[in-house]
């Protein structure tokens, strides 16, 4: 996985990039009628019921626009939130408080409608041995905040990249020439690299778990498209020789049953890829 470093990194580019795109080379409508010394307050307010992410990020937002702009927080990441409540206020340059609040809007309201979706999964699994993980099916360019959002809402994040983990799936052992062969190129490879990464294998049928197993050094595998027989029999095989993963098309109403079939973990693209935004505004007072 990579390090905090690196995702505080992706976060700054985030919002230098988003900044750019959005603010170009000046807020014209702010500038045309408000003057630069004017002042005002702003509240973050909770239109739909949920769990709202991303506040922490909404202060870096406001720091990068204007670092006076000060930020009084009474909600913090992670907490269940009602229609009408007032996340945080925001107090300062009111032309910086515009030039922010749809970078503030826009975060916000994805990562917490990631945020609430990933919550009523891990909810699902209450009380089984299974985490629910995400996957990089991410909006372009704003993987980091997605992520994030996942975990505040209770969830893992699986790898962030594709350089932070092995990750060998059909494509990948089809054009390789077959599984055994690809997991030995790319052990060969890391050694040659000096990279210490984990691997994970995808498996399309229980012969496949079988092929994974006879190499060693396997992290996890991805038991993918498997019915509940044959999720059972693959993790019986698998045993505690490395971690087990169930992937796709599993939903609200199959993820307990898979979650029962025993698997370590269960990754699910429709955290981040399949919501809808959490209605939020930001309001002068």
């Amino acid at each position: 996985m990579i390090s905090d470093t690196q995702f505080n990194n992706e976060l700054h580019l985030i919002i230098k990039n988003a900044i750019r795109e959005d603010v170009g080379d000046g807020d014209h409508s702010s500038l045309a009628c408000i003057p630069a010394s004017a002042t005002g307050k702003a509240k973050l307010l909770v239109k739909e019921d949920g769990i709202i992410a991303g506040v922490a990020f909404a202060k870096m937002i406001f720091e990068y626009v204007d670092p006076n702009l000060k930020v009084e927080t009474f909600i913090t990441d992670g907490t269940q939130v009602k229609y009408g409540d007032v996340v945080f206020n925001v107090s300062g340059s009111s032309q910086s408080i515009l030039k922010a609040e749809r970078l503030v809007l826009n975060s916000m309201q994805r990562m917490s409608a990631i945020a609430t979706k990933t919550k009523s999964y891990v909810d699902l699994l209450h009380g089984t041995n299974t985490q629910i993980l995400d996957t990089r099916k991410t909006t372009p360019g704003f993987r980091a905040c997605e992520k994030w959002a996942v975990k505040i809402g209770g969830g893992e994040n699986h790898r962030f990249a594709l350089y932070d983990m092995v990750m060998l799936k059909d494509n990948h052992l089809d054009f390789a020439g077959g599984i055994t062969l690809a997991i030995a190129k790319t052990k060969t490879y890391l050694k040659e690299k000096n990279l210490d990464l984990k691997i994970i294998v995808e498996a399309r049928n229980l012969n496949e778990i079988m092929e994974i197993l006879k190499s060693d050094g396997i992290y996890r595998i991805l038991i993918d498209n498997f019915n509940y027989e044959d999720t059972r029999k693959a993790v019986a095989l698998i045993g505690n020789k490395c971690q087990t993963e169930s992937s796709g098309n599993i939903n609200e109403e199959t993820i307990r049953s898979y979650a029962e079939c025993g698997v370590n973990y269960i990754s699910s693209g429709a955290l981040t890829h399949s919501v809808y935004n959490m209605d939020l505004s930001l309001k002068a007072f």
